[in-house]
């Protein structure tokens, strides 16, 4: 399984190309950024795939996940969301958990943002015994610094999640999270943790300590669900997923393990084989992170109503060719049509009778435009029109400046940008950025050095030099 974070509307020829290349039977995206009022029939009818969309209700361009399943791996049941309000269809996943600590204008805030879609798939385990797994392909929001309301937002997301996920797990079968957890788990996962007291007391990552089963934390741990890539990679470090593309940290893999497939203790140790991340895939900010099992899908005979084929405006776009290739029985047309009313025989003879006579003063006959006409006109002499050929070459060198004047004086009038200053570690020349950061300085220009973000202790990355812009 891959969990891909691209906005898919970059590579619309090539995106059953590119979930090919990545060899999954479930593909989860994430920020695909999409409404449904964007949503294009190359991106919800993929052949050879079935695909299941959440989009954003608050806002356009943002947020929003879509899982696609190989025609091998079709669900059985899908629905929208965590909370179950926006399911209004008989496909749906069900087991919704103890939601009463949340009010419904909460749940509907929650999923109004397109931020869950999940799918129910029949597997054959490795002992061969048929079960379900619930896949939970989410997209968790993002604490901004500078918005504390949002902070208390993905909390609860958080807690909506679990409630969710431990539920369907309690009813029988398997469950797995993927997707952008957006929070780095332990300093491990992250390429500047900082005091890692503080690191720690994070609110995301207190409810990840609570939510995940770690071996050596003793038994009295009972969390249900697995980290796989750090089940079966304990101490593999520098293994990022998400690097700004503003610094350009990804040339020098500065950046945080923040996209994860969480899966429940059981399925992990019964059925896990590998867990890798990606970085070799590039074309947005994140990488993919994938994990094998040795289950194998079982293809339920029919996509669930939530299936993007089904939407009315894509109703029409799977119909057979022989549909339209049905013999019409034809009807003979009359010869001569119907005898003309006398109030059209005398709109036409008004017509062709036209205006018989003089024309008015000021009009003119439409003829006289193509007749050649004689202009008055002084004859010159040509002994006249060549007088003074030097005089006014001349005049035109004195008043014609040189080229190289010409350029000077552009070059006076518009300079164009000064050079900007060199970094004193690199002597190489800086970039301007903005400030973008609400406060006393947004708005103002500073200028860095050019290389991108990495450890302090690598010579290849930026020194710290910095100048505001004058």
């Amino acid at each position: 399984m891959s969990a891909l974070s691209v906005r898919i509307r970059a590579g619309s020829a090539g995106l059953r190309q590119l979930l090919d290349s990545l060899g999954a039977d479930l593909i989860c995206l994430q920020e695909t950024k999409i409404t449904r009022d964007l949503l294009e029939e190359p991106f919800a009818i993929v052949e050879g795939y079935s695909s299941y969309f959440s989009f954003s209700r608050t806002r356009s361009g943002y947020s929003g996940v879509a899982t696609f399943c190989k025609a091998s791996a079709t669900p059985e049941a899908a629905e929208e969301g965590l909370s179950g309000l926006f399911t209004k269809h008989s496909g749906a996943v069900g087991c919704y958990g103890n939601t009463e600590d949340f009010t419904v204008d909460e749940l509907k805030a929650l999923d109004s943002e397109g931020r869950a879609v999940i799918t129910r798939h029949r597997i054959c385990t490795s002992e061969q015994q048929e079960t379900v797994l619930t896949v939970i392909n989410v997209y968790c929001p993002r604490a901004d610094p500078e918005k504390p309301e949002r902070g208390d937002f993905k909390l609860q997301f958080y807690r909506l999640l679990q409630a969710r996920a431990e539920a369907l797990l309690r009813a029988g079968g398997h469950v797995i999270i993927l997707g952008d957890i957006n929070t780095a788990h332990r300093p491990i996962d992250h390429c500047d943790p900082g005091d890692l007291e503080s690191f720690q007391e994070h609110p995301g990552r207190r409810w990840l300590d609570g939510f995940l089963w770690e071996p050596g934390r003793g038994s009295e741990n009972e969390n249900l669900f697995v980290d796989t890539f750090r089940f079966l990679n304990p101490s593999q470090d520098e293994a990022y997923t998400c690097w700004c593309n503003v610094t350009g940290s990804r040339h020098l893999n500065y950046g945080t393990r923040i996209d994860y497939i969480l899966a429940d203790r059981a399925l992990a140790l019964l059925e896990l084989t590998d867990a890798q991340i990606m970085p070799e895939v590039l074309g947005s900010d994140h990488c993919p992170v994938q994990a094998v099992l040795k289950s194998t899908c079982l293809a339920a005979p029919r996509c669930p109503p939530l299936c993007t084929r089904f939407l009315p405006e894509f109703a029409g776009t799977q119909q057979k060719l022989s549909r339209f290739l049905v013999k019409v029985e034809q009807t003979q047309l009359p010869e001569k049509g119907p005898k003309q009313s006398k109030m059209e025989k005398t709109a036409l003879g008004d017509l062709k009778k036209g205006r018989t006579g003089p024309a008015q003063k000021g009009q003119g006959d439409l003829r006289s435009f193509f007749k050649a006409g004689n202009l008055d006109a002084e004859p010159v002499d040509a002994e006249d029109s060549g007088k003074h050929p030097k005089a006014a070459m001349n005049c035109e060198k004195n008043t014609l400046p040189s080229k190289q004047n010409q350029s000077g004086l552009w070059k006076s009038l518009l300079p164009g940008p000064a050079h900007p200053p060199r970094c004193k570690a690199h002597k190489e020349p800086c970039v301007l950025r903005t400030v973008k950061k609400q406060g006393p300085n947004c708005g103002r220009r500073f200028f860095v050095c050019a290389r991108p973000q990495g450890k302090p202790s690598d010579s290849r990355a930026r020194c710290n030099y910095f100048l505001w812009a004058s």
